[in-house]
């Protein structure tokens, strides 16, 4: 998906000052100049000798893996912040963090792990985008919606499933329609529904029938002030990681109850936030691959098991980045045990974490091919599930809870 501003500057003003005050203590002693090493890391660290399973430079790996991301730091992208070893350098002006890359139990790997924000850091450009402009960038965020969408322009391919599920949701007020359970209850109705321009989603949902045409409105700007404005009226978009928890606790506007409803369980349950790579790139990264998709898989499982420290980086980097984005340690632990609970991070039907599943992606494409034309943005001609995702490096045997 082409991710949307969440929660930009302007609402800043909007959240009570004891969000600034918890940021700030969450990212205490980070101190220093760019390229600093940071005070907190997300794993601690052993040196010595390289295992031969770990040895990613053995592999052919570049000496240092950067992944692009699709927004500021947070806890969806708790997984890989988990590979960086102890005292990474953040350079708060690239809106970047790097260090050693490190395998399950702190042991390095022998290359570096440069993670830059995406987002504001890059002028909301997309993630493919990046990957297209900057041959450094050696792996992105990518998401079925606009792999499909730039299938023709810019083919990627998706290599792990970060999510297994999208945590995007649209949200209302329980107390304003208590009888709303689905987003198809709100289309039995001719309520507002806000949400960015140009999610492919919306137009599945008006498609479909799932909502009308005449009741969405794209002018949502990532703040809760129509939302408010309206007395919990409309419904708006937004994710189940975040909105639920900080328009509840940290917006004085509001301060009360969403519910919500994952858009992946009303039809559009695309992969968000995989982990993949350019498709002219694939076959050179191969004997890399191999060993690195295997450490990712196992980093996604060793940070939900025991996010703190990973939490507290986050927090600390977005503290660093200074650009607008609140965000503060109560809503990340939230959004762990929120991914947690609604299997947006879990194993897939065959218990494994990260694997696609063919039949999923077939149906996007589907579902997505009429869109794209009618918007004349057709897509490549035949797409096939194996064009968007390759899972053959994906280790069977790491699993969510294992």
């Amino acid at each position: 998906m082409i991710r949307s501003r969440r929660r930009p500057a302007r609402l800043v003003a909007a959240t009570a000052a004891a969000t600034a005050l918890a940021l700030t203590a969450a990212a205490c002693s980070s101190g220093g100049s760019d390229g600093d090493s940071a005070s907190t890391s997300a794993s601690t660290g052993a040196s010595g000798t390289v295992p031969a399973q770990y040895d990613l430079a053995a592999a052919g790996c570049p000496s240092t893996i950067v992944l692009q991301t699709d927004w500021n730091p947070e806890a969806e992208h708790g997984g890989q912040y988990q590979l960086l070893g102890p005292d990474p350098k953040i350079n708060a002006g690239a809106k970047s963090v790097s260090g050693d890359l490190v395998a399950h139990g702190g042991v390095k790997t022998g290359v570096k792990l440069e993670i830059r924000a995406g987002g504001p850091a890059v002028g909301y450009e997309t993630v493919t985008s990046q990957l297209y402009k900057d041959s450094d960038i050696t792996l992105g965020y990518v998401s079925t919606d606009e792999q499909i969408a730039l299938s023709k322009t810019q083919p990627t391919v998706a290599l792990l499933a970060g999510l297994e599920k999208s945590p995007q949701v649209i949200q209302w007020s329980p107390d304003r329609h208590p009888d709303w359970k689905t987003i198809a209850d709100i289309g039995r109705t001719d309520a507002k529904v806000l949400y960015f321009q140009g999610g492919a989603y919306m137009d599945y949902f008006t498609g479909s029938g799932i909502l009308k045409k005449s009741q969405i409105d794209g002018s949502y700007d990532g703040t809760p002030t129509t939302f408010v404005a309206s007395g919990g009226t409309d419904a708006v978009q937004g994710f189940a990681t975040s909105e639920p928890y900080t328009w509840s606790h940290e917006v004085r506007s509001w301060n009360k109850p969403l519910k919500y409803q994952l858009i992946a369980d009303a039809g559009f349950n695309f992969y968000q936030q995989a982990i993949g790579v350019r498709k002219d790139k694939l076959a050179a990264l191969k004997p890399c691959l191999t060993k690195l998709i295997p450490i990712m898989q196992q980093g996604i499982v060793d940070f939900a098991a025991s996010p703190d420290a990973t939490n507290k980086l986050i927090l600390n980097l977005v503290d660093r980045y200074n650009n607008g984005w609140v965000y503060t340690e109560g809503v990340a632990q939230y959004a762990v045990t929120t991914m947690k609970s609604l299997g947006i991070i879990s194993n897939g039907a065959n218990s494994t974490l990260g694997d696609f599943d063919n039949a999923r992606l077939q149906k996007l494409i589907e579902i997505l091919d009429p869109i794209y034309k009618a918007q004349n943005k057709p897509i490549a001609a035949s797409l096939k599930p194996s064009d968007l995702a390759d899972g053959s490096f994906v280790d069977p045997k790491i699993s969510l809870g294992s």
